[in-house]
């Protein structure tokens, strides 16, 4: 998993209230348990008109968000069932943090584990944000994780709290796999040892 210390990118507005997971990645694109390509499906319902072609409207397929890498959302964001094609798609399309004033648990901590940051902010926060985030081309916004600080175009930062545990799997690029890997000596140690004590196991 890449490691999330510092991100310059820019923030796409999304001010919708309870995102759920199927607005995120419809279930028509669930057939596949490869985390790659799913990006082409995120918000599908909302980026692609009947016919196919793009909607212009949607704010992802507009120009100066089209490499957008923040997401700055309504409340409840990635509320409904447990997929974890959600924070899938969302990193393939280039997404590596979500900002709202709430998260359903499950979404919240799949991001985690994907390499996505989502922070949680008050409304008055947010509400700047989402207004920095309406700024087109100008809508860059600085993540620091670090300092959990984001930083707008005007220079103004906003602080946010973060469990130290998850900040530094983050921080450090850890999955729940990496995380058993960091115990390998541990694990060597303990397995030459039962051989020894168990040698008929």
């Amino acid at each position: 998993m890449d490691k999330f210390t510092k991100l310059t990118g820019v923030a796409a507005p999304l001010p919708i209230i309870n995102v759920d997971t199927d607005m995120i990645i419809p279930k028509d694109y669930l057939k596949t348990i490869k985390r790659t390509g799913l990006g082409t499906g995120l918000f599908a319902e909302m980026r692609y008109l009947d016919d196919g072609s793009e909607n212009p409207d949607f704010v992802l397929n507009k120009p100066a968000y089209r490499k957008a890498q923040i997401l700055v959302a309504g409340d409840n964001f990635g509320c409904g069932s447990s997929r974890e094609h959600a924070p899938w798609a969302l990193l393939d399309f280039g997404i590596r943090c979500v900002i709202s004033t709430s998260f359903a648990d499950i979404f919240y901590n799949n991001c985690f584990k994907n390499g996505i940051l989502p922070i949680t902010v008050t409304q008055d926060d947010l509400d700047k944000l989402m207004d920095d985030a309406s700024r087109g081309a100008n809508a860059t916004l600085t993540i620091d994780l670090e300092t959990k600080e984001i930083s707008g175009p005007d220079g103004g930062s906003i602080t946010f709290d973060l469990d130290d545990f998850k900040r530094h799997c983050l921080l450090n690029g850890l999955d729940d796999i990496g995380l058993t890997m960091e115990k390998a000596p541990s694990i060597a140690r303990f397995e030459v040892q039962n051989a020894e004590k168990r040698p008929w196991a």
